[in-house]
């Protein structure tokens, strides 16, 4: 006998407010009052991470239902990508308006994890805006990409709390998208797809079209 399908169940979600309303609208620069938005925003099911044009990184945690707050220090820009991931130490990577990548790894409650925040920087080498992150889903390979086409790799090692990064790739277009799996990053520009084999430093085209 064939089974009946259940019927499809619509919902309304409403906003967020107990989110929203823990971070400020305007905050005050000297004699200035600054609208505060909300640029980028990942989620998974332990924290949501909404990053903002003040470049401050407000973290909500759904199991405590706390807010805390993280920023970079020296000058304030746009937040522009970031990264959650959830592995043996709960991660966050944060990209900014002018190419600077941090990864904060956070203080974990649990008996072995991670009891002391700490901030790992990416060097330099990004110049402009970051438009894509990915981890590796051990938290120890982190890609970036911005939008004039490089993409860096950087190397994580949180016992030792180092973080190593280079150049691995040069588009002629701006990154729009990055994923990474099985030592292969599927990366994604304005004109074009394709796969890098992070071993073998080879590129494999998705599709032979470029995009118009």
């Amino acid at each position: 006998m064939a089974s009946v399908a259940s019927p499809v169940i619509f919902k309304e979600f409403c906003p967020l407010y107990y989110l929203l309303n823990a971070i400020p609208t305007k905050v005050q620069k000297g004699f200035r009052s600054i609208v505060v938005y909300l640029t980028a925003l990942d989620t998974n099911g332990d924290y949501i991470a909404v990053g903002s044009s003040i470049g401050m990184l407000y973290l909500y945690c759904r199991h405590l239902n706390q807010m805390k707050k993280y920023n970079f220090e020296g000058k304030c820009e746009s937040i522009t990508f970031v990264k959650l991931l959830s592995c043996f130490d709960d991660l966050v990577a944060v990209g900014t308006a002018s190419g600077r990548v941090a990864v904060f790894q956070l203080v974990s409650s649990l008996p072995g994890r991670n009891k002391q925040l700490r901030r790992f920087d990416v060097a330099g080498i990004h110049k402009s805006s970051i438009t894509a992150l990915a981890w590796s889903p051990n938290g120890m390979k982190l890609f970036s990409g911005d939008d004039k086409g490089k993409i860096v790799y950087s190397a994580l090692d949180l016992d030792q709390g180092i973080c190593d990064s280079s150049l691995v790739l040069e588009e002629p277009s701006s990154i729009v998208q990055l994923d990474y799996n099985q030592k292969v990053l599927l990366v994604s520009t304005l004109q074009r797809t394709l796969l890098f084999y992070t071993e073998e430093k080879s590129v494999k085209q998705v599709g032979t079209q470029p995009r118009k």
